[in-house]
């Protein structure tokens, strides 16, 4: 990403774009699956540039899986909300959102969980435990206003479910995974809620 002619340097614009421009490549190549060098070439950067912003590709990493971690967590919170306050409606939204990535031709499950089973290290095994602690958030929040009289177990279970049907979507069967465990997900929220919650 060469600066023109007669423009200023924007640290934190050079930043952002770094991460921007990294963010497909890691995805799709992994994060051991491209070089500095290589990933440098690609993004039109120098290793000097990079390491003067991030400090390492540890540190350009950890920036990615955070940004994408915060970008995720945000469309499924929008998508729950959007679908109002009825807490099959928003789970059920949470699902549809899903199916919807899963039909991308560049889907290739999740990207901080794919990092975290690469690495099994920092900086991708703690941006994993954040990601997957902020979606059980949202999916206990949808427990309790359910009125689920043990929302922390029923978010878990739910979260399995989300967890489950990426990868499922990812190496197995794409075209049903979100349906099936969007069934799944309401019937657990049926049954932990004594029947007065239906699809």
């Amino acid at each position: 990403m060469p600066v023109a002619k007669g423009s200023s340097l924007d640290p934190a614009r050079t930043r952002a774009a770094i991460r921007i421009a990294a963010t497909d490549l890691l995805y799709e190549r992994g994060l051991d699956g491209i070089g500095v060098a290589e990933l440098c070439a690609a993004m039109e950067v120098s290793k000097e540039t990079l390491y003067r912003h991030f400090g390492s590709k540890d540190g350009l990493i950890q920036a990615v899986l955070e940004s994408r971690s915060d970008r995720v967590t945000r469309w499924l919170r929008e998508a729950a909300e959007a679908a109002g306050d009825d807490p099959v409606a928003q789970l059920t939204a949470v699902f549809d959102a899903l199916d919807r990535w899963y039909a991308e031709p560049t889907f290739r499950g999740c990207a901080i969980l794919n990092a975290a089973a690469q690495r099994h290290s920092d900086p991708a095994t703690s941006v994993a435990s954040r990601h997957l602690a902020q979606r059980l958030d949202l999916l206990t929040s949808i427990a309790s206003r359910a009125g689920a009289p043990d929302p922390a177990t029923l978010g878990r279970q739910l979260l399995m479910l989300v967890i489950g049907a990426t990868t499922v979507a990812n190496h197995h069967a794409r075209a049903r995974a979100a349906a099936d465990a969007r069934q799944a997900a309401l019937a657990l929220l049926s049954i932990a809620c004594g029947g007065t919650h239906r699809a």
